[in-house]
């Protein structure tokens, strides 16, 4: 009689090796029901939302009020038409609460400790880290689309009571539209990827809160060099694509172009989001 030298492995863990790993759309779904799990969520979107739009609403109606309006230099008096769909005060706000929330969806973790559960879960924490990136930036991009297109159908709907409005359907439009609704993933992305680098949430907080808001206020236009750093930042670039009409370059103004803009917003959450995903991985959580 003969005894097995390797005996059978436990039922656990058999049970375990013929387990299927998991598929990048489950982390996508797992993720999605955490985002929607806190009862925060749906009232952050919805109050983000409806404050920029109110936003939006009160500017266009101060220029109602107060029309004719135009700037004497330029006796163009409708350029402040995009200027009320898109105001600075509601889309600061909004940069903030989406950096804030797309912090929170790794912070939250790392303080609670479900990180430990999840890594152990899955342990390719890069693919973890881009599952939440997509959800993410698929839900604040709707969120950024109703937000963008609500503030500017709001505003121009009251402006047109003065022949004030500007169509939808005009170029300048197009692009403000669509960089305004970019603006909150891009925000959010942003955010997220801070998280993973910091892990704290207040330092996380206030380190996304100095990029994004207070830093662009640090940099001058009548300056060469110090326009063009602040070209770089991601509410600069969205404020030029939201600009229907700019002076030409000259000395003492230096205006970013539409193109370096555009490659702006891209660049931010792609350029964090690698370090994020290295860092994961190689990092004890």
């Amino acid at each position: 009689m003969t005894t097995s030298l390797h005996p059978a492995p436990p039922a656990a863990a058999r049970a375990r090796a013929a387990a299927p790993r998991a598929r990048f759309t489950d982390l996508v779904a797992a993720e999605w029901i955490k985002l929607w799990s806190l009862r925060s969520t749906p009232w952050t979107l919805g109050l983000a939302t409806l404050f920029v739009v109110a936003a939006a609403a009160l500017a266009a109606k101060a220029d109602y009020d107060n029309f004719p309006f135009y700037e004497p230099e330029t006796q163009r008096e409708h350029m402040f038409s995009l200027g009320d769909a898109f105001p600075q005060e509601g889309y600061l706000t909004l940069m903030l609460v989406a950096a804030s929330l797309g912090a929170l969806t790794v912070v939250s973790e790392y303080g609670s400790g479900l990180i430990r559960t999840t890594t152990a879960a899955v342990p390719a924490r890069g693919a973890v880290v881009l599952a939440k990136a997509v959800v993410t930036a698929g839900v604040w991009t709707v969120t950024g689309v109703l937000i963008a297109g609500g503030s500017f159908a709001v505003s121009q709907a009251i402006l047109a009571g003065r022949d004030a409005a500007v169509s939808v359907t005009d170029p300048v439009s197009v692009r403000a539209i669509a960089a305004s609704a970019l603006l909150a993933p891009v925000c959010a992305l942003i955010g997220l990827c801070l998280g993973v680098l910091i892990r704290h949430t207040a330092t996380t907080l206030v380190t996304a809160t100095f990029l994004l808001l207070m830093l662009p206020t640090m940099f001058s236009s009548d300056k060469r060099w110090s326009a063009e750093l602040g070209h770089l930042m991601p509410g600069i670039a969205w404020n030029r694509l939201t600009t229907d009409w700019m002076p030409p370059p000259h000395p003492g103004y230096y205006p970013a172009t539409v193109t370096e803009s555009w490659l702006v917003l891209a660049a931010w959450p792609l350029l964090l989001l690698i370090p994020a995903v290295l860092t994961i991985r190689r990092r004890d959580v």
